[in-house]
């Protein structure tokens, strides 16, 4: 799988995180969606620099773990520092959700690929 489909596959279920987030809340939906957005796009951009995602874009150890935990960690800490507000329930949530998508997919992603490659 090329790095750049890996990436926006990423970028859309995180995205999806913060939309599903979103559709509870009484404001505009744009502007909520992107203010609250941001911050996990900045962190998975940093997670996929860090970990040096583009090389192993599926591995759920050397790449998701990383891009996982920088997107929470430096997506909490950027709404903190933007004034957003981090509730416990929120960090859980969040760790938790963004864990299923961008771990989830990629244990997906590999489990079919090693099939397909065991095929006769």
């Amino acid at each position: 799988m090329p790095a750049a489909l890996a990436f926006v596959i990423d970028a859309l279920l995180v995205l999806v995180f913060v939309l599903i987030g979103r559709a509870t809340h009484a404001e505009n939906p744009l502007l909520g969606a992107l203010i609250t957005y941001w911050p996990f796009l900045a962190g998975l951009v940093a997670g996929w620099l860090v970990g040096r995602a583009w090389r192993r874009p599926l591995s759920v150890v050397r790449t998701g773990l990383v891009v996982w935990t920088a997107t929470v960690v430096i997506g909490l800490l950027l709404r903190v520092l933007s004034d957003q507000g981090v509730q416990w329930s929120f960090v859980i949530v969040t760790s938790v959700v963004l864990g299923v998508f961008l771990l989830g997919w990629r244990a997906v992603a590999s489990l079919v690929r090693s099939r397909r490659a065991a095929r006769p």
